[in-house]
């Protein structure tokens, strides 16, 4: 059964006391100290002291006393974020993000064309150079509009001369007319 103590004495095991008389004789008996993070004074135990314990008044403190990270700003978003020595060690490139959604956006303006790991000599960008360009996909003979059908020719027959001059869309029967039937193809200024 749980004994009640009326308000203002304590029992400390062997007598009752009041809380001035129990806060002079831990006084006596226990070195007071500051808490490293609130500067608050508490009691610590004698015991406790000799080990090396007794640095922060609670567990709130003693989670901050032992932080070892700081904070960084997002280099896409400006966002801070607290990352760990581990974190900001393990960085390749030495930029630092609140998230993996900032992270992707930076790697793939960062990594596109000859800097991405599969670049092939960029045989085969025709179709992103005319998206970059705004040409309209529609067929510069027929002027046929279905992306279905449409792709894209070179003027001098290099694949490997991938230059907004050189590239025309065109759809497959007016392409094949143009190899094999010298077909002129309109080009538009």
């Amino acid at each position: 059964m749980r004994v009640r103590f009326p308000p203002g004495v304590r029992f400390t095991g062997y007598k009752w006391l009041t809380i001035e008389l129990f806060h002079n004789t831990m006084a006596l008996h226990m070195p007071q100290v500051k808490c490293k993070i609130c500067n608050k004074e508490f009691y610590i135990r004698p015991s406790h002291f000799k080990r090396g314990h007794g640095k922060f008044c609670s567990q709130k403190c003693q989670h901050e006393g032992q932080k070892t990270g700081k904070f960084i700003i997002c280099d896409i978003c400006g966002q801070e974020k607290w990352k760990t020595p581990k974190d900001i060690k393990n960085s390749k490139s030495g930029k630092y993000f609140c998230s993996k959604r900032c992270q992707t956006i930076w790697r793939n303006k960062h990594y596109c064309g000859e800097k991405h790991v599969n670049w092939r000599g960029g045989e085969f960008t025709y179709h992103r150079i005319m998206k970059e360009n705004k040409i309209e996909p529609i067929c510069n003979i027929c002027g046929i509009k279905d992306m279905r059908i449409l792709l894209i020719h070179h003027l001098d027959h290099d694949r490997k001369h991938n230059t907004v001059d050189n590239l025309v869309w065109l759809c497959w029967n007016c392409h094949y007319l143009v190899h094999n039937h010298n077909q002129k193809i309109k080009i538009k200024n």
